[in-house]
């Protein structure tokens, strides 16, 4: 029976049963040369082998040196343990045959099978794709000053120079390994379901510059495949071929970019303190009023003043408010948590979500539930500050993420150690557009 480690003339190629892919025409020298072609192709594998033949099985997991041995049969494992993802199988693609069987084992015949993890991209159409910004998702304020002071080829050098330093994490860090979190709950559930978050990162850097983006999230052991990077050019017109249902930007201007076509998205800001958040849960809390519903009410609030305000809610109680920039996004979250709901797991479920309003209960909370109610939608806490400030809840609450449309509220949550992310829409905002900032490859 043929096994890992083998000379060139005994490797064997593979290929899989069931799921298309197929190994490139080279041979097999040891599992490590098969990681590197996996990677290529985006997959990621639990190093774990169960040989079958003459009895035998064996299962064993490489733990990370770059020369380090394990497992009962001495598996040379020269890879990171960082490259390597923990995962759950689809069905149908943990079973593989040799199609070049070493001389005097029998062409075609069963060996030493391969059983790995994997976790293939889900079809963009069947996710919920979170579109990311390189500066969103990491701190890159070094570069940014080399660029504004030295120029774009200063910038790419710099880059280049420190391509293996990986960034730190940024504001939508501790968001995308919240969402990873939930796929791998899922992916236990339903090994063969495409609902999973899917995300994407979307920069105007320069190609050169993905190196270091790739570096650096393979550090951190994320699970990000699909990249767009623009090469100094807006990459807003992609978000709808990515199929986003979120973007998250540190530029405000891409952003409202974003929103005027009609693509739920926000600019988000780093918190002034840490806070510790949950690594099990997500935690997602959002406004009401120009954020999940339209600004309708606040248009009456600026025109005529609270008390026409309150009048009007009461009059209206029971017709629903218009949809605001981040409906479908709860509604995508909901989608999920009806997942888990279905397996009796309403209380253990991974997804939390929040209605964080400054509306009064008793006056105008009532329209907001009943608008909620009238999509077939829910958030699992509903909490009205009747105008009281909102970031000594959030900091209770601890989420991941709060949307909101006032700068005034994005701006005291940060405060109280809390990530958030102003939504460019409705009344509240300022109706002239910035004058256009200087394109730089990472302001994203």
């Amino acid at each position: 029976m043929p096994g890992w480690g083998q000379s060139e003339s005994q490797a064997a190629e593979w290929f899989f049963l069931a799921g298309g892919w197929e190994k490139p025409q080279k041979s097999l020298l040891h599992e490590a040369e098969w990681f590197s072609w996996g990677s290529l192709l985006g997959l990621r594998a639990c190093l774990q082998w169960e040989c079958s033949g003459a009895g035998l099985q064996v299962s064993q997991r490489c733990g990370g040196g770059a020369s380090g041995a394990s497992g009962d049969r001495g598996c040379s494992c020269p890879l990171s343990s960082k490259s390597l993802r923990r995962c759950h199988p689809p069905p149908g693609l943990s079973c593989w045959e040799r199609r070049d069987a070493s001389p005097g084992s029998g062409a075609g015949s069963r060996g030493c099978l391969p059983s790995l993890s994997l976790c293939p991209q889900p079809k963009p159409e069947n996710a919920i794709t979170i579109a990311v910004s390189s500066r969103a998702l990491f701190r890159m304020e070094e570069e940014q000053k080399i660029y504004n002071e030295q120029g774009v080829e200063a910038y790419v050098k710099y880059q280049l120079d420190h391509e293996n330093e990986p960034f730190l994490p940024g504001a939508a860090f501790p968001f995308v390994k919240a969402l990873e979190a939930v796929n791998t709950q899922l992916r236990e559930l339903y090994p063969d379901s495409e609902e999973l978050f899917d995300i994407v990162l979307m920069t105007n850097n320069h190609a050169q510059v993905g190196v270091r983006l790739i570096n650096s999230i393979n550090h951190y052991d994320l699970f990000i495949e699909r990249f767009c990077m623009t090469g100094g050019n807006s990459p807003i017109c992609y978000l709808k071929a990515y199929h986003a249902n979120l973007y998250l930007s540190s530029d405000a201007e891409k952003v409202s970019g974003a929103i005027e076509e009609g693509i739920a998205a926000a600019t988000i800001f780093s918190p002034s303190r840490d806070l510790e958040v949950s690594e099990n849960q997500l935690r997602v809390a959002f406004d009401g009023d120009a954020v999940l519903f339209s600004d309708e009410s606040e248009q009456i609030v600026k025109a005529h003043g609270l008390d026409m305000f309150f009048e009007h809610e009461k009059a209206h109680e029971n017709k629903p408010l218009a949809q605001g920039p981040l409906k479908g996004f709860l509604e995508a979250l909901g989608k999920l948590q009806k997942k888990f709901y279905s397996k009796g797991l309403r209380m253990e479920c991974p997804i939390r979500t929040y209605l964080v309003t400054a509306r009064s209960a008793a006056s105008s909370g009532a329209r907001a539930l009943k608008t909620l109610r009238s999509w077939g939608l829910e958030t699992d806490e509903a909490l009205f500050l009747a105008g009281a400030p909102k970031g000594p809840l959030l900091r209770k609450i601890r989420p991941h993420i709060f949307f909101d449309d006032q700068m005034f509220h994005v701006e005291g949550a940060k405060e109280m150690g809390t990530v958030a992310a102003h939504v460019p829409y409705g009344v509240a905002q300022k109706h002239k557009r910035p004058a256009q900032e200087k394109q730089t490859p990472n302001s994203k």
